[in-house]
C-alpha cells in the first residue's frame, strides 16, 4: 500500500509518482508498457490516474470479506475533489491530476459503480448491458485519459471511450473460465441461451464447448467492431501521444488474438501473449494507421457514442473548463524502433521474474482477481 512512511514529513511529487509507478509495473503491466511510448509530461499523470484506479479495484475486489472497500474508496475519492486527500501516494497524485485538467468527479464516480457491480455480482442479459458495464470500468479510464492528453472533443472522447469497451471485453472473453470459477458470468445471457448453455450448469461446472467458443468468438468480434472506432480517434491526439495509445490498442487486441489461436478456449487457459508476438503487434499497428484512408477515418470520428458511453462524453460537455487545452510538446522519447527493442527486452525480463516466482505466487493468486475491470487496468 502506498502510504506515507512519516507523518512528520510530506513525500515529495517525485516519491509519490516513483509509488505510482511501482505499483502499475507489478499490476498493469499492459498499460505500463504502453505508458513507455508517452512523453513524459503526459505518461506522469497518466500514471498517478491509473494508479488510482488500480488501487480502487484492488480495495473493493480484494478486501477480505470486510465489505467496506466501496465505503473506504468513495471517501478517497469525495476528499480528492474536495482537494484534500488523503495521505497515499495515489491519492495526492490523482488529485495534482484532477485539478489540472479538469476532470468532472462523474468518470471516477462511474468507475466505482462500476466495481460496485462487480461486488453485488450483476450478470448482462444482452451485449448493450455488458457495454454499459464496460462504459464504467474501462470507458471512463479512456475519457480520463483523452483529459490527461490535453484533448475535449466530443468525438475524441466517444471514440476514446469506445476503445476502452473494447479492451473490457477482451479482458473478459479472456478471462471466462477464471470468472466462472469466481461465481462469475460477464458473457451476455441472451446469447448463452441462443447458443444452448445453461448459465447455472457452467458456473456449477466451467467446461469448454464449442457452443461456449462460439459466444466467446462473438465477444471479440464485438470488441474489434470497438476497436476500429476507436483507432480513429487517435488521430484526433497530440502527435506526440498516438504512438502510446496505438500501443495499448495493439496490445490489448492482440490479447484476443491469441485467445482465437487457443481455439477459442479460455476455460481451460488463460491468453497470454509472448513477447515477440507483443513486438510483432506493436509493428504491424504503427504500419496499419500508416495506412488508413482518411475520408473513412472521418466518416467513424464523427459517429454518436456508444449509447453506454454517452453519460461521459456529456459530464465532460457540461463540466467548466476556464483555460486553453493542455497540449503536450515533442515527444522526445527517441526513434519508436529503439523503444520497441527496449520494451522487448523488458518483456523477457519480466516473463522471466514471473517464472521464478511462479511457485510463491500460485498459493496467493488464489484469493485474488486483479485483472476484472484492468484496461483498461491492464
Amino acid at each position: 500500500m502506498m502510504q506515507a512512511t512519516s507523518t512528520t514529513k510530506r513525500p515529495t511529487r517525485a516519491a509519490d509518482m516513483t509509488a505510482c509507478r511501482s505499483l502499475l509495473c507489478d499490476g498493469s503491466r499492459s498499460f505500463y508498457a504502453a505508458s513507455l511510448f508517452l512523453p513524459r509530461q503526459i505518461r506522469e499523470p497518466a500514471t498517478a490516474m491509473y494508479a488510482f484506479c488500480r488501487l480502487a479495484d484492488d480495495a473493493i475486489d480484494l478486501d477480505d470479506g470486510r465489505g467496506d472497500g466501496l465505503e473506504r474508496m468513495q471517501d478517497r475519492l469525495d476528499r480528492i475533489y474536495e482537494g484534500n486527500p488523503r495521505n497515499f501516494s495515489a491519492d495526492r497524485a490523482f488529485a495534482r491530476v484532477v485539478q489540472r485538467f479538469s476532470i468532472p468527479q462523474a468518470l471516477p464516480q462511474a468507475l466505482l459503480e462500476g466495481f460496485e457491480w462487480d461486488t453485488g455480482g450483476r450478470t448482462y442479459p444482452d451485449l448493450a448491458s455488458l457495454e454499459a458495464y464496460g462504459a464504467r470500468v474501462a470507458g471512463t479510464v479512456g475519457a480520463m485519459m483523452t483529459l490527461v492528453m490535453g484533448v475535449r472533443s466530443p468525438d475524441a472522447l466517444a471514440r476514446a471511450c469506445d476503445m476502452g469497451v473494447a479492451m473490457q471485453l477482451t479482458n473478459i472473453a479472456r478471462d471466462v473460465g477464471e470468472d466462472a470459477r469466481n461465481g462469475r458470468i460477464y458473457l451476455p445471457l441472451n446469447w448463452m441461451e441462443e447458443h444452448g448453455i445453461d448459465v447455472e450448469a457452467f458456473l456449477a461446472d466451467p467446461q469448454f464447448t464449442p457452443e461456449v467458443g462460439q459466444v466467446i468468438q462473438r465477444l471479440l468480434e464485438a470488441a474489434d467492431r470497438l476497436y476500429e472506432r476507436g483507432a480513429v480517434g487517435v488521430q484526433t491526439l497530440p502527435p506526440s501521444c498516438r504512438p502510446g495509445i496505438q500501443a495499448a490498442m495493439a496490445l490489448y487486441s492482440e490479447i484476443g488474438r491469441e485467445v482465437e489461436r487457443n481455439g477459442l478456449d479460455s476455460i481451460n487457459q488463460r491468453a497470454v501473449v509472448s513477447p515477440s508476438r507483443k513486438i510483432r503487434a506493436l509493428t504491424q499497428m504503427f504500419r496499419r494507421f500508416s495506412d488508413k484512408q482518411l475520408a473513412v477515418m472521418n466518416r467513424i470520428l464523427v459517429e454518436e457514442p456508444l449509447e453506454a458511453n454517452r453519460f461521459l462524453v456529456d459530464a465532460v460537455r457540461e463540466h467548466p473548463f476556464g483555460r486553453d487545452s493542455i497540449r503536450p510538446t515533442a515527444m522526445a522519447m527517441g526513434r519508436v524502433e529503439h523503444r520497441l527493442m527496449w520494451l522487448h527486452n523488458l518483456f523477457h525480463r519480466l516473463e522471466e521474474r514471473d517464472r521464478s516466482m511462479r511457485p510463491a505466487a500460485k498459493t496467493s493468486a488464489l484469493a485474488r482477481n486483479r485483472d476484472r475491470g484492468d484496461v483498461a487496468l491492464g
